[in-house]
């Protein structure tokens, strides 16, 4: 087993140990990375949330983040944020696979979703590795 791969599951097993909160109310969206090459979580990405402008089209930012060591990035977006509309995850692949010396197919992932119940809990999980990616809709 190489070294880094030591350190993935290191870190993954002892971020497991940690209890985090935050405070308010959760996030009514997240994501979580999981590096299915490797099978470790996908930690250490940059990510961005924008929320599309119905009437113009155009991508507004609303927070960007980068995730954690279980492959999660909390505190996305409010409650009071979290409105209905057209949403896009974006994704640094390219940049994610580089700090670890190897190239990938896609130098970024963008997930483009509509939220018609801002109500429900919305999870967006991005499964990746240097020449695929998968997600679904989870709850």
């Amino acid at each position: 087993m190489n070294a880094f791969r030591l350190q993935q599951l290191k870190s993954h097993i002892i971020s497991e140990r940690k209890i985090t909160t935050m405070p308010g109310s959760p996030s009514p969206l997240t994501t979580h990375v999981l590096n299915t090459a490797l099978g470790v979580p996908g930690s250490n990405m940059t990510l961005r949330l924008y929320q599309q402008d119905p009437s113009t089209n155009l991508w507004h930012l609303l927070s960007t983040g980068t995730t954690n060591g279980d492959g999660r990035c909390p505190g996305l977006i409010t409650q009071q944020q979290f409105k209905p509309g057209v949403y896009k995850l974006h994704f640094e692949t390219g940049q994610y696979w580089a700090t670890m010396g190897q190239t990938s197919f896609y130098p970024y992932v963008e997930i483009v979703f509509t939220i018609t119940d801002p109500d429900q809990r919305f999870h967006v999980p991005l499964l990746v590795s240097r020449f695929s990616y998968s997600t679904y809709r989870g709850s």
